[in-house]
């Protein structure tokens, strides 16, 4: 028996199996850092001013199939990669397809939802009349899937008007509207609590006093609002951020309050690889995870829109 040749043939298959295991795709995926980006050159304001040293950086969060080799060896991955299965980013029932229009639809919402704060903080007057609950996501083993589609807007229930979200049986379509009747499960989290299998956000008429126009070239989901209505104030009065490369992340509300969002390790790193000097994150359990990975960077909680601008005016003008 030749052991040499057995070995040499071990080895080879070795090489070739690892080799694969380099290319041939896991069923999870990878959380990956991107560097936070300026929205100077991609927010524009009528009136704007002039673009100084410093300003405003919104975050994301780069997905990505992972390798065989990164699910199974941890060292195989890229720095910051946190590794995540299929459902985590896909509810049960839902697609990645569906889910990539989703994110776009409530990144259109978060500019115009953030567009509105901001003004409204600088004392214009902004029209914002809540028209019910927005329907964002709809599960499709759920009583609701085939009923219910995704930019419906709920604006009863059993007969009574809803102006915020809450449960459904009266659905608006376009300019009309039309009465659904759809089933309940008990919620996986609280048996005694009936759901109909929805995600559903606050919907409103917004009219903006003033043209205002974000282009993030196909970037998704809420989690830039908070930089978004920063970066508006920084338009049109200046001073925001006071010549500091200023960071944000967290969803924003009409009402200014600042919700929490996820791929918090994987946006400090993309605010630390950029240089930041500070970065605003939602108060909470966000704002405790994002300092674990901090390092030097400064981490400034908040938990509305107002509180932000009150932190950023309290920090030394970087000369």
């Amino acid at each position: 028996m030749n052991f040499g040749r057995l070995i040499a043939g071990g080895l080879v298959l070795g090489a070739l199996t690892v080799g694969a295991a380099w290319f041939l795709p896991s069923d999870d995926y990878l959380l990956l850092p991107d560097e936070a980006h300026p929205l100077a050159d991609r927010v524009e304001v009528a009136g704007e001013k002039p673009h100084p040293p410093g300003g405003i950086y919104y975050v994301d969060v780069v997905v990505r199939k992972a390798t065989l080799l990164e699910e199974l060896a941890a060292p195989a991955r890229p720095d910051g990669a946190d590794l995540v299965p299929a459902h985590a980013l896909v509810p049960p029932g839902s697609n990645f397809t569906e889910r990539r229009q989703q994110n776009l639809r409530q990144m259109d919402r978060s500019q115009e939802v953030a567009a509105a704060v901001a003004l409204r903080a600088l004392g214009y007057d902004v029209k914002a009349d809540p028209e019910g609950a927005l329907v964002v996501a709809v599960a499709q083993d759920a009583p609701a899937a085939g009923k219910i589609a995704p930019t419906d807007v709920i604006v009863a229930v059993d007969g009574k008007p809803v102006r915020t979200p809450d449960d459904l049986r009266r659905v608006r379509r376009g300019s009309e509207t039309e009465e659904v009747v759809v089933g309940t499960v008990p919620s996986p989290d609280e048996a005694k609590r009936p759901i109909v299998g929805i995600q559903v956000e606050q919907s409103a008429d917004i009219k903006l006093p003033v043209d205002v126009d974000i282009d993030l070239a196909g970037v998704g989901g809420p989690s830039a609002g908070l930089a978004f209505a920063l970066d508006v104030v920084e338009e049109l009065r200046g001073n925001v951020d006071r010549g500091l490369k200023v960071a944000a992340t967290g969803e924003i509300e009409l009402d200014g309050d600042v919700l929490p969002i996820g791929g918090v390790k994987q946006k400090v790193i993309g605010a630390k690889r950029a240089g930041a000097d500070v970065f605003l994150v939602p108060a909470g359990d966000n704002a405790r995870e994002a300092r674990q990975h901090a390092g030097d960077l400064r981490i400034i909680p908040v938990e509305n829109f107002q509180q932000a601008l009150q932190a950023l005016a309290t920090l030394k003008r970087k000369s």
